[in-house]
């Protein structure tokens, strides 16, 4: 495989090991990267090598999530190009293809090209809680929440305009708020919080260099989501976030990684079934793979 970018795994037959589609092809913004979607499958033992099926094309492809948007138990797999085919920097300008595949078929159908220039962040959440998930994109234009409508058609809200590289939503207690890094791979992590119908940016840490990932956990099920963030430049570190009060307007930093993880990517899941969330991160530039434990 060469110039690959992101993967999203799900257990689709059953079987109880998940199959992997793979993102590749990718050879920089603004380069021509044909977006090669590949399903990958295990051949009885998932430790020997898999099988490689190609079920798709999507130029500039670069974040890819399952999603559940129907509410019927049927997933689908958002691929949301970083930018449109062909888009030149530095403002690439084009409108990018976000779309849908359903594993029935694997054929595409075009969510929205509303987006212009750049989009770079995409997180899956239940946002209204009515048991299908809504799709959040940051990017050059800001972040949007796109909702699939009973009819099937799609709905795109604008949460706000500022330049996002990545978003996540998270709660503390019965508030909820939206954290991004500010702008594309960016300094700033921003939290946003509802007020008088408006999202409004709050700054809490102006110090990343290639700000790259950004998620939330509730690490001592409290209800209380912290923010993790990493970044690729600079001290390449990942920190921790911890709200100092119940309005999310005070934060606390802490160093999760300080200086060892260029985190391209991370996520959270309790890996050990402790009952406590653990965060995995990938480093680019460090070139590592690391699972942090936590203990309260």
């Amino acid at each position: 495989m060469h110039g690959m970018i992101n993967c999203a795994a799900l257990d689709l037959d059953g079987d109880g090991f998940p199959e992997i589609v793979l993102a590749s092809g990718f050879e920089g913004p603004g380069k021509p990267s044909p977006g090669v979607l590949t399903l990958l499958r295990h051949k009885g033992d998932p430790r020997d090598l898999w099988t490689a099926e190609e079920i798709g094309r999507l130029p500039v492809s670069h974040r890819l999530r399952w999603a559940n948007p129907g509410g019927k138990g049927n997933p689908v797999l958002i691929d949301a190009p970083l930018t449109a085919g062909g888009a030149q920097p530095p403002r690439f300008p084009g409108q990018v293809p976000l779309t849908l595949y359903d594993p029935k078929s694997w054929k595409p159908s075009l969510i929205t090209d509303a987006g212009r220039g750049l989009v770079h962040g995409l997180f899956i959440f239940d946002w209204d809680g009515d048991g299908r998930d809504e799709i959040l994109t940051a990017g050059f234009e800001g972040i949007h929440l796109l909702k699939q409508e009973e009819t099937g058609r799609w709905s795109r809200t604008q949460l706000t305009g500022d330049n996002s590289s990545d978003v996540a939503v998270g709660h503390l207690g019965k508030l909820r708020y939206v954290c991004a890094i500010q702008p594309w791979h960016g300094n700033m992590v921003a939290v946003y919080l509802q007020q008088q119908g408006e999202w409004r940016r709050h700054g809490i840490d102006d110090s990343l260099v290639d700000g790259h990932t950004i998620l939330t956990a509730d690490f001592d099920g409290d209800g209380r989501d912290a923010i993790i963030a990493g970044f690729r430049g600079g001290k390449r570190s990942v920190y921790l976030y911890f709200a100092k009060d119940t309005e999310g307007r005070e934060w606390t930093r802490r160093a999760l990684d300080d200086g060892g993880m260029s985190a391209a990517a991370c996520a959270t899941a309790d890996l050990d079934g402790d009952g406590r969330i653990d965060v995995t991160c990938i480093g680019s530039a460090t070139a590592n793979l690391k699972w942090y434990r936590y203990i309260p």
